[in-house]
Parts: structure tokens; sequence; C-alpha cells
């Protein structure tokens, strides 16, 4: 190798080594556990998914995920600190460091899980665009938006469902773009739009924050598939697998009937060989992802099922009231679904 080529190759390899410097910090799990805490990034506030209340708690089903890996990892699902984070925000917080687990309503799409050196680790909410309108148009359905302005938030999926949307259906609109959910939700209220777009959940997230709610309603489109789960940093598999087994975990522990109101009488008394494996009383336990043998236990016991977090978090016992639909349980009719633990 002649002297010329030599300082070229040290020259990209020094440069590797300076933007990929998670392959060689070791793995997350050895992180956050040494640190004693997590670091989580979630939305700046969206209501079900995750804000702060009146006490100046974090909430939401993206919170509740961040917890569950607390839990799994820690021992404690206190032990989290939450980043909020606007949609142009996200993935370059995964990305450099500055958080261990991004869970922000983000939608798995091919292009994110290959080119953003992000993996999606499962879903915690089957999802899809729809459209907010005012009562005062009348309108039926979103085949009634030829021309409209239409609200919607910048560096999400959202605009480019929307331009499909219009485009195979032969319509035109006029885009008004914001940065952040806030600020979109207060164009639609002060009539700088016709129409409000975003995932159906988040609509009705939105919907909440508007000084009279009646006054709005949700078409009944859905004009995407949006599967919305939590991201962490490519080349970690340990990691992968701590968080995507903690999804799991939830989804196993409903089926199985296990919640945090008996899972304590179900560690004592069960015979299920699935329950048993589940809660760490026999089979594989903990070993395999690095943790300990009652992992699972801990989440149920401090977050509870994943029932039982939909229901307190976007279903019918929140201020969202969502039917379960789609993330019904597998065995129910929906698609939530789980490998065993075994």
């Amino acid at each position: 190798m002649n002297p010329s080529l030599k300082t070229r190759f040290f020259a990209l390899l020094i440069g590797a080594l300076l933007i990929t410097p998670n392959a060689f910090a070791g793995s997350t799990l050895d992180t956050v556990q040494k640190r004693g805490k997590l670091l989580c990034g979630v939305n700046t506030g969206l209501p079900g998914f995750s804000s702060v209340d009146s006490k100046g708690r974090w909430t939401g089903i993206d919170v509740e995920v961040c917890r569950a890996v607390a839990a799994a990892v820690l021992g404690d699902a206190g032990k989290v600190e939450f980043t909020p984070l606007t949609a142009k925000e996200r993935f370059t917080a995964l990305q450099s460091g500055e958080i261990d687990l991004l869970s922000r309503n983000t939608t798995w799409t091919l292009t994110r899980d290959s080119s953003l050196g992000v993996n999606f680790t499962g879903v915690t909410y089957y999802d899809g665009q729809g459209f907010m309108v005012s009562r005062e148009l009348g309108l039926k359905n979103a085949r009634e938006l030829d021309g409209a302005s239409v609200c919607m938030l910048s560096g999400t999926t959202n605009e480019l469902n929307l331009a499909d949307y219009f485009r195979t259906h032969g319509m035109k609109y006029e885009p008004v773009v914001f940065d952040t959910a806030d600020q979109v939700v207060k164009g639609f209220e002060s009539g700088r739009c016709d129409v409000l777009t975003s995932d159906q959940s988040q609509l009705y997230g939105q919907r909440v924050k508007l000084a009279d709610p009646d006054k709005a309603m949700v078409l009944p489109e859905i004009i995407s598939k949006e599967p919305l789960g939590p991201l962490v940093r490519q080349g970690d598999d340990d990691w992968m697998n701590v968080v995507r087994w903690t999804l799991f975990a939830m989804v196993n522990a409903e089926e199985l009937d296990v919640s945090s109101k008996n899972v304590e009488q179900m560690k004592m008394a069960s015979k299920n060989p699935e329950t048993r494996r589940l809660l760490g009383l026999e089979g594989i336990k903990g070993k395999g992802l690095k943790l300990s043998d009652d992992w699972a236990y801990q989440i149920v016991r401090q977050v509870g099922n994943y029932g039982e977090v939909f229901e307190r978090t976007v279903g019918k016992g929140s201020p969202l009231g969502i039917d379960r639909g789609l993330n019904t349980l597998w065995k129910d009719g929906g698609l939530q679904y789980a490998p065993p633990i075994r």
C-alpha cells in the first residue's frame, strides 16, 4: 500500500470510529444498569400517549412502556428520566445516545427501519391516519375534502400519506404545516385550516385539548397503516431483545389473565406452566436477557399487563375513550400477539 493510500485508509478508519461510538461503547443494557436510570424519549405532549398531568407526572401508553422497561432492567418502574422530543428531534436524540429508548408514537416504516440506524422493537398501538373537522362544515366523509386546507405536523408520515390519498382520488388540498402538536391544534382551532390530519388515536388526544371538543368530529375514514412502537439503536441486540420482550411480556400476561391485581396470588399458587415461566418460577427465567429471574413479574406488578395499560391511558377508562379495535388480543380477533416465553 503506497503512503497516500495508507493515509487515506487510516483517515477513513478513524472517521468510522468517531461516527459509530455505540458499537464500541458496550451494551446499552450495561450502561442503563450502571447508571441506575433509563433515559427515555417521549412526545412533548399528546394525551393518552405521553403528557404531563396536573401533578407533574408523565402519563400515557408510551410512558408506561418506558416504565415497564425500567421495571424489567432495574427492578423499579420509577427509575426513568423522560426527555420530551418533537417529531424532528426524536431520531437524532436516539442516534446520538442522548436517550436509551425512543417511545414516542412513531410509525414503523421501511425507510426508518433501513436508513436511520434504528430498530423498531414491536408494536404498542396499531393505528391509522384520519381527519378531524369542525361539525359546522357538515362533512360526512373524507371524499368531501377536495380543496380543503389541512393542518399537520412536519417530520411525520402524515405528509406523504396525505399527498398519496389526495392524488389517488384526484383531489387538491392546501398544506398548513407546524413543528409541534400544540401548534397544529391551535392552528385548527383558530381557523388556519379546515381539517386536522394525524393518526386517529392522536386526533382523539388533540380533540380533548380544544376549548370546546364537541365542536369537532373525527371522520370515519382511515387512510393508512400506522403501527406505532418503541425504537432502539441498531447494533445492540441485547438491548433490542430486552425492550422487545418487555412488550411481549405485557401481552402474554394479559393473555394468561395475569394482572397487577392478581400477580402476587398467581406467583404463589398458579400451576399453569406458561404463567410460571412468565413469572420467573421455572424455565429460561432471566438468563437469556441478562436480567433477574423476576423481570416479567416486576413489569406486571409495577406497571400491569398490556390490557391494563391500554385501558387506563387511551381506552374506555381514559378521557380518550378509544375502543381496543385492532389492539385487541389475537384470540379475541385483534392483532396483538406475542411469541411464547419458553
